[in-house]
C-alpha cells in the first residue's frame, strides 16, 4: 500500500522543512551539554521551531505526544517523554523530531555523547548504526523495493554484532507523520513494498548493543532496551527519485 501521491509544491514543502529540521538539529547538537535538563533542550528545540515558522508536531492532536522533542538517553531507544534529568558526562542521547511546514511532515533523528568524543563501544554503536542508515538510503536506485533498504541496513548492523530493534520500523511520512508503507530494518532483496519517485519515507535504524526485546516505560511512551543495554537511533527523511534518491532533512 502506498501513501497518496504528492504535488510538486508538496514536496519542495518537504524540502524546506527537512533543511530547518537540519538546522534546529545543528544548533541543538551545539546546545547540548553536562548539566543541561532534557526540559530545557525541549525547550530551546521548541523555540527554534517557532521562530523558523514551523510547527510541532508531536504536540498537535494527530500525535499527543507532550513535549516538542523526544529525548532518549542510554538505554532508552526512541519516544522518551523530557524530564527534568539533565545530561551526565558520557550519556548517549538520541534525539528524535517531527516538524509541520506548510502542511508537510519531515522527520529525523541522531544520537550524541554528551560532553565528550564517543569511543569504544558508544562509538562502535553509534557509527554503525549511522552506517547503517546511509547504507539503506543508497540502496535506493530510483523505483526500490522495501526488503532492498532493510537487507542493506540489516547487513550493516549484523557486521557489527549489534541487536537491531524489529518492533520499531521506519515508515511513510509526508501528509501525515507516520503513513504507508512501512519500512523495517531488516528484510530480503525484491521483497515488501515497491517504491517509487515521489514516494517520501523515514528510513530510522534502531540499534542495541545488546538483544532486540523492548519495554515501555509507566509514562506509556519512552521505550527502552528490555536487558538495560546501551541504544542508538538515526533518522533521516529521504524522497525517491527517477533514478536514486534525495535526502530532504539535510542542510
Amino acid at each position: 500500500m502506498q501513501a497518496r501521491l504528492k504535488t510538486t509544491d508538496e514536496i519542495e514543502a518537504m524540502r524546506q522543512g527537512g533543511r530547518l529540521l537540519a538546522t534546529i538539529f545543528d544548533g541543538l547538537k551545539k546546545q547540548v551539554v553536562v548539566g543541561m535538563s532534557e526540559r530545557e533542550a525541549d525547550a530551546w528545540v521548541d523555540q527554534e521551531i517557532k521562530r523558523l515558522g514551523a510547527s510541532a508536531t508531536y504536540k498537535t492532536p494527530e500525535v499527543n505526544f507532550p513535549n516538542a522533542i523526544c529525548i532518549s538517553v542510554n538505554d532508552a531507544i526512541v519516544h522518551g517523554v523530557p524530564t527534568d534529568y539533565r545530561f551526565e558526562l558520557g550519556d548517549i542521547v538520541s534525539f528524535d523530531l517531527v516538524i509541520t511546514y506548510k502542511g508537510m511532515k519531515t522527520d529525523s533523528a541522531f544520537t550524541m555523547v554528551v560532553g565528550e568524543q564517543p569511543s569504544g563501544v558508544k562509538k562502535h554503536l553509534m557509527n554503525l548504526t549511522e552506517r547503517s542508515l546511509y547504507a539503506g538510503i543508497d540502496a535506493i536506485k530510483g523505483p526500490t523495493y522495501t526488503g532492498d533498504i532493510g537487507a542493506a541496513i540489516e547487513k550493516v548492523l549484523n557486521s557489527g554484532k549489534l541487536g537491531i530493534i524489529r518492533d520499531l520500523v521506519g515508515h511513510g511520512v509526508g501528509h501525515e507523520m507516520h503513513q504507508a508503507p512501512e519500512v523495517p530494518n531488516w528484510g530480503r532483496k525484491g521483497t515488501g513494498v515497491l517504491l517509487v519517485p515521489g514516494d517520501t519515507i523515514a528510513i530510522e535504524p534502531m540499534a542495541t548493543l545488546g538483544g532486540e526485546k523492548i519495554k515501555t516505560d509507566s509514562d506509556g511512551w519512552t521505550i527502552r532496551t528490555r536487558d538495560g543495554s546501551l541504544a542508538a537511533h538515526f533518522e533521516h527523511t529521504v524522497l525517491v527519485t527517477d533514478d536514486g534518491v534525495e535526502i530532504l532533512t539535510k542542510l
